[in-house]
């Protein structure tokens, strides 16, 4: 069975993207080459991953955070696993700021865990990205888009578009000199030209949605 490396040439994807799309090229050279993200090469635990992407949803980078060290706190430990969430029971979490909502998202992501369904690190690389995409979301409280950014970021594959991110779809606004932002339709169509180095194109694209804003750093699009 093929294994899917972690990470891309990113040299190679940005040659590929400047004569694909001269639009895009134009503002790639004007931004410059977009290095490999360290992130790709660091081992991480898909199911501590989700937990986190699981608290951190709507809250600001601090509060979320703070909630996080709580949790750490309350369960004696970093990683957030089965095992270690249920050392404390709802009202504890509740304690530590985690909502209903997120409670409930945290318990039914231990007990698939629990029951083996949570691909390991090792199982993720043998599977396509879609099949990753299908065997997550079901879990409550984890969508597509937080998946495609455990793809894109901690697994690294190339060819992924998050099609419904509002930032993606605003720098592709700016390139083309749209009125309004593309739809996700209409941005999977407009991607096409872009593969198998999608995912090198989303990150152009959100950094020419940050420039554009006048964004002094980056906007964060995943939590460690």
């Amino acid at each position: 069975m093929p294994r899917h490396r972690r990470g891309f040439d990113t040299e190679a994807a940005y040659a590929h993207l400047a004569r694909a799309d001269r639009r895009l090229g134009g503002w790639m050279r004007r931004i410059g080459p977009i290095g490999p993200d360290p992130r790709w090469r660091r081992p991480f635990d898909p199911v501590d991953a989700l937990a986190r992407a699981i608290l951190y949803q709507q809250l600001s980078g601090k509060a979320a955070a703070t909630i996080v060290g709580r949790v750490e706190a309350a369960i004696g430990s970093r990683r957030l696993h089965a095992d270690t969430l249920g050392r404390v029971d709802d009202a504890a979490l509740r304690a530590c700021g985690v909502s209903g909502n997120k409670t409930l998202a945290l318990r039914d992501l231990a007990a698939r865990e629990a029951n083996g369904e949570i691909p390991t690190l090792r199982r993720m690389s043998a599977m396509d990205q879609d099949d990753i995409v299908a065997a997550l979301v079901p879990i409550r409280g984890i969508g597509r888009w937080t998946v495609q950014m455990m793809l894109m970021f901690r697994l690294g594959r190339p060819d992924v578009l998050p099609v419904d991110d509002l930032g993606i779809r605003k720098g592709v606004q700016v390139v083309d000199g749209l009125d309004a932002m593309p739809t996700p339709k209409q941005l999977l169509e407009r991607g096409e030209r872009w593969g198998p180095w999608r995912t090198a194109a989303s990150l152009y694209l959100w950094r020419i949605a940050d420039f554009t804003a006048g964004a002094k750093t980056p906007t964060k699009r995943s939590q460690e």
